[in-house]
């Protein structure tokens, strides 16, 4: 029987709520081979995976997920494959990380005017790694009771739209699209099912993306038909994962159960290492 590969996978690195050891140890235990991990703006945990990896014989492809804006339109563009010690990746990704820190802040300020007495000490307190997201302040506000749930803390409060939204500073597509091919990657449209049309879609294809994450958890039957015909057809390749995080976030159903074949990620592989 064929190995499963899962190439979305977010650990304590960013806002998943395994470290990288716990993450690998769960993904033996569900039969994954290859897990790919693929934290907001950050690659620091992809050291420590490699080495628990061979202890544990699970695969380890590198990974990241990068956020880009098209029309005001925000999108997540995975990278595999590259080469994570590149110094240009590394200073970028320190760059999109203190964005992050800095967009909490004023995520915070708002929450303060709204009379929600919450503090950034207490957001970085619920968080482990470097990279600051939502989900770290979604967890804050029902630490401190401000929120009855992870769900209620984005739809009432830090949600697009809702009150205390900041939007995120991104790149362009082309940018993101670039970084990871300078160190060696592959591009890939991650969960286009969610927001992106057709037009987006397609400038996309024409920026140099690579694949598209046909597989996800938002996806229907019908989104993996139109995602996988479109692969087909321009030549790209295709990736999927469960997106899994953990915590509050309720998606241990998903880990084991929503990826790839192995046979998919040999596909990536050749792909890159034939260029």
């Amino acid at each position: 029987m064929e190995g499963k590969a899962d190439l979305h996978t977010h650990t304590t690195f960013s806002d998943g709520s395994l470290s990288p050891y716990e993450l690998i140890k769960k993904a033996k235990s569900v039969g994954i081979d290859v897990i790919s991990i693929t934290d907001h703006d950050s690659v620091s945990g992809i050291d420590e995976a490699v080495a628990i990896g061979k202890e544990f014989d699970v695969e380890i492809v590198a990974g990241m997920e990068l956020s880009a804006s098209y029309k005001n339109t925000e999108i997540h563009i995975l990278g595999y494959f590259m080469d994570y010690h590149n110094k240009a990746l590394q200073e970028a990704l320190a760059v999109f990380r203190e964005k992050r820190m800095r967009r909490a802040e004023r995520i915070v300020d708002k929450l303060n005017r709204m009379n929600i007495p919450l503090t950034i000490e207490s957001v970085l307190a619920s968080a482990t790694g470097d990279s600051i997201g939502r989900p770290h302040i979604a967890t804050a506000l029902v630490n401190e009771g401000h929120a009855q749930s992870y769900y209620q803390a984005f739809n009432k409060y830090i949600g697009d739209g809702r009150p205390a939204f900041e939007k995120k500073p991104e790149c362009s597509p082309e940018e993101t699209v670039k970084l990871i091919a300078d160190s060696g990657g592959l591009s890939f449209l991650a969960h286009p099912g969610r927001t992106v049309s057709e037009e987006l879609l397609f400038h996309l294809i024409s920026a140099g993306l690579d694949g598209i994450e046909v597989v996800h958890p938002s996806h229907t039957p019908e989104h993996i038909q139109y995602y996988r015909g479109i692969v087909n057809e321009y030549c790209l390749l295709e990736s999927g994962g469960s997106d899994f995080h953990g915590g509050m976030k309720n998606d241990e159903h998903l880990f084991g159960r929503v990826g790839i074949p192995v046979s998919t990620v040999d596909v990536m592989r050749r792909r890159l290492f034939s260029n």
